[in-house]
């Protein structure tokens, strides 16, 4: 909770050291897609399921918080609510389906259910969601007469979004819920038999993940003000995924650390090639084959060597000595 705290001050005080706004636009957009990543390691890193289908519920979030929005500002930000729990619906009625299969055969499922949302977005329903055009200006929530319109401000709104995203997920992973979705994890057939309703946590898992892609997608709509059929293309499932692994799955930071390595990246490679998803690719490969545990498993490797010989390190005549003296 203390780094938790930390990380919310120092984000805090960046509107205010930092007046740059194509930085700050920059950084809300990580912490949106942290809000993402974070909701998707519930149901990836937790519970051990491989959904490839999750653009579904962030882009059922946009369209819903943009619908709401666009009907009437003064919607705000329970619209932002209200496009979590939409996207909690899509992901229990999905995953319904999907968990009917397993392994492999589950991923493609919701993969293909996502891809159905998607072509329906971006043909039958035209009309609705303004298809590849997308719906433009798309209003900011208003709230309390702040102008979320000043970047500064809405950083700090979608801060708020993001640290309680990440509390929240922090006390579900020490919940009994957190740890019946990793004992389903590690050994379904175990948590079966201890009498756990594995499908109703799989559900759960799903559940509360969508709620986070939801927001998330609302998030991303308000900030960018513009909402289409991409945020439910399957790219969107596959940058999550690289994202969650890069930076370590099953951890509380390690989705956000991964979000913020794949962006840099993103931003450095596409200003001198338009191969960069190939260069990120291959680094993704690496990280995989050599850094199994993520870029956050690897610095708590490394912490924990690093403690550990320091530990070990013999003591000197000085330390002796106040040792002694301690002791007397």
């Amino acid at each position: 909770m203390k780094r938790l705290l930390l990380l919310a001050l120092l984000l805090a005080a960046v509107p205010f050291a930092m007046k740059n706004q194509g930085v700050l636009y920059f950084m809300t957009l990580i912490m949106v897609l942290g809000v993402f990543a974070v909701g998707y390691d519930i149901v990836f890193g937790m519970a051990g399921l491989l959904s490839f289908g999750h653009a579904a519920f962030f882009g059922i979030g946009s369209y819903v918080f943009a619908f709401l929005v666009l009907k009437s500002p003064a919607w705000g930000l329970p619209a932002i609510g209200i496009a979590g729990v939409a996207g909690a619906i899509v992901a229990v009625a999905v995953a319904a389906i999907a968990l009917r299969l397993a392994g492999i055969y589950f991923s493609l499922m919701t993969l293909a259910i996502a891809e159905l949302l998607f072509y329906a977005a971006s043909s039958p329903l035209r009309g609705l969601t303004g298809g590849e055009e997308g719906l433009v200006g798309v209003p900011r929530p208003a709230f309390a007469g702040i102008d979320f319109y000043n970047e500064g401000y809405f950083y700090l709104l979608v801060l708020c979004f993001f640290v309680a995203g990440l509390a929240a997920s922090r006390v579900l992973r020490a919940s009994p819920l957190g740890q019946a979705m990793r004992g389903v994890k590690v050994n379904e057939i175990r948590a079966d038999q201890l009498g756990f309703n594995v499908r109703r946590i799989k559900l759960a898992a799903f559940g509360i993940s969508g709620f986070y892609s939801g927001v998330a997608g609302a998030l991303l709509g308000a900030l960018m003000q513009f909402v289409n059929p991409q945020g439910l293309h399957w790219s969107t499932s596959g940058d999550i995924v690289i994202m969650t692994l890069l930076g370590g799955a099953g951890t509380l930071f390690g989705p956000v650390i991964g979000v913020v390595a794949f962006e840099v990246l993103k931003e450095i490679l596409s200003a001198r090639t338009v191969h960069f998803y190939g260069i990120v690719g291959i680094i993704f490969i690496l990280t995989t084959l050599f850094l199994p545990t993520g870029i956050h498993g690897a610095f708590e490797s490394v912490a924990a060597r690093w403690k550990a010989r320091r530990a070990a390190r013999p003591a000197t005549p000085s330390t002796r000595s106040l040792e002694a003296g301690a002791a007397k």
